[in-house]
């Protein structure tokens, strides 16, 4: 495992980051851990990305490692070298996974190996005590990592149902017919088969990473805040979903299938992932005032 220059003293010479230095004295590090990246983000962006379920990904990995460079100054001046036998700890395990992910096709597998590859090369920069003070970029980057399908189906399968009970219910008291069976509404002389993507979850991952991000820029860090944010983003999302659905079922009556499948079915969800953000933002602005000061962020 390439490492960057360290004096005999165990400071790394992070200690005074300076961006060219880490590039120069880690280069062989990078371009291995490069040559590794480059198949999976182009697998990913073939398969897993181009879903619903994955849109959110690219977005995540962008920001994680644009938040990461950002963060490279303070991990630079406390850095210390990690100990080498907790950095193979981690390396070769996560060298494995990515290595049977990427031979049997398993992108959720392949993508934690990467990170864990990658998590390994930090702490062998950086050390122990710099990583988990910066805790919330290694956190914020497991959002990018494709959730297994069979893990998805089990969850979605509940909430599937609950969307679609909810929004049938829902047009059906203002007189339009529409009723259900299991995850399919009848509408008129239409069906409207339920996809994952209606049930929530994919905009439920979407939703909660995005809102800690902006919590963790504008706020800080705060364990408990977060999982207070995280609380009330969930059925924040499940809402959204529902509405998204009693839309499609409206345009579906009104308009006919083709209108209600075509541009405006996605029209539709974009919309109302920008208003389930401007909620959290106006909800966040609201709790930060409410929270007892030992549970706000601190900057």
């Amino acid at each position: 495992m390439a490492e960057a220059t360290v004096p005999a003293s165990g400071k790394s010479a992070l200690g005074s980051f300076d961006a060219r230095t880490l590039l120069l004295s880690a280069w062989p590090a990078l371009l291995g851990y490069a040559a590794l990246a480059i198949p999976t983000v182009a697998s990913l962006s073939k398969t897993a990305w181009t879903r619903e379920s994955g849109a959110h990904a690219p977005l995540i990995l962008v920001t994680g490692l644009w938040l990461l460079w950002l963060k490279m100054s303070n991990l630079g001046r406390e850095a210390r070298r990690g100990d080498f036998w907790l950095s193979a700890l981690i390396f070769v395990p996560t060298l494995a996974l990515y290595v049977f992910g990427r031979v049997f096709d398993f992108a959720s597998l392949e993508m934690i190996g990467l990170l864990g590859v990658g998590l390994a090369m930090l702490h062998d920069a950086f050390g122990l005590p710099a990583l988990i003070k910066n805790w919330f970029v290694i956190f914020y980057l497991g959002f990018s990592v494709p959730p297994p399908g069979a893990l998805i189906d089990r969850i979605t399968a509940p909430l599937k149902q609950f969307v679609s009970e909810v929004a049938m219910r829902s047009v059906s008291l203002f007189g339009i017919p529409a009723s259900r069976q299991g995850v399919t509404i009848y509408v008129d002389k239409y069906q409207l088969l339920m996809e994952d993507a209606c049930s929530g979850m994919n905009s439920l991952v979407g939703l909660t990473a995005i809102s800690l991000l902006y919590i963790y820029l504008l706020r800080g860090t705060s364990a408990r805040y977060a999982l207070l944010m995280t609380a009330f983003v969930i059925p924040i999302a499940i809402v959204g979903n529902i509405l998204r659905v009693i839309i499609l079922i409206l345009l579906t009556y009104f308009a006919g299938d083709e209108v209600a499948q075509g541009f405006l079915h996605y029209t539709a969800g974009f919309i109302l992932f920008a208003l389930d953000l401007l909620l959290v933002f106006a909800l966040d602005n609201l709790l930060i005032r409410l929270v007892p000061a030992s549970w706000r962020p601190v900057q």
